[in-house]
Parts: C-alpha cells; sequence; structure tokens
C-alpha cells in the first residue's frame, strides 16, 4: 500500500532568460517569485502561492518548452508501477525520481514526497 497525489507542475521553459520567463509566469498565475539559492537558482524559480497548496516552478531546460505535472509519493517505485499498469512508461530515474510518459504523450514526474499537506490530501492505493 502506498499514497500519492498531484504535488504541482513545473512550466519548462527552453529560455536564456529564466528570470524573465519567471516575470511572465508568476504575472500570468498571480504567484511571487522566489530566487532558489545556489546551484539550484541557476535551472529553478519558484512560483509561490501559499492558499492553492501546489507548488510550482519555472525551469530552463535544453527540450521545448512545455509544462508538466509532479506526482509526489511515499513510495516512488510502487507508484511508477501503478502508473504503467494504467499505460504510462518510465523515460528515465533521475536522483530520487521518475520521469515518466502518459500514454498520450504528455511528460510527467514521479517525485518523493514532501509537501507539508501530503498526508491529509493524498490518496491510498492498494
Amino acid at each position: 500500500m502506498h499514497r500519492s497525489r498531484l504535488a504541482g507542475f513545473i512550466v519548462d521553459c527552453q529560455t536564456d532568460d529564466l528570470t524573465g520567463a519567471a516575470r511572465f509566469w508568476g504575472g500570468a498565475l498571480g504567484r511571487t517569485i522566489r530566487t532558489l539559492p545556489g546551484v539550484e537558482g541557476e535551472t529553478y524559480v519558484a512560483l509561490d502561492d501559499p492558499r492553492s497548496g501546489l507548488h510550482c516552478e519555472v525551469q530552463k531546460v535544453e527540450h521545448p518548452s512545455r509544462v508538466h505535472l509532479d506526482l509526489e509519493t511515499d513510495d516512488v517505485e510502487a507508484e511508477a508501477q501503478r502508473l504503467e499498469a494504467l499505460g504510462a512508461r518510465r523515460v528515465r530515474q533521475v536522483r530520487d525520481f521518475v520521469v515518466m510518459e502518459a500514454p498520450t504523450g504528455q511528460r510527467f514526474c514521479v517525485i518523493p514526497a514532501a509537501s507539508e499537506r501530503f498526508a491529509e490530501d493524498a490518496t491510498t492505493w492498494p
């Protein structure tokens, strides 16, 4: 048995102007821009809105721009297997998370649970 929930979404931007991309998406979504520290800040900018309960970031990428979802779970392997049974396929393992692709082509990530609301909001799977 494991649990999972929608953690949030990442706006993948193929850009050399991460700050400009964050300004646009922060303004479009009504979120506050928060620069992340260290090396992480070279690739990601957080877009905060404590009312939504969803994590959101702008990410600088090399592939074409797109939006992808993050599903958080207390068992990454069990959740990846559950999603494979529904028709998803694994694209690659990255550190402690799995990049997957839906049968309809959208990419998403299965990540370890980290949100404060995980225990209250997660669905329990057999």
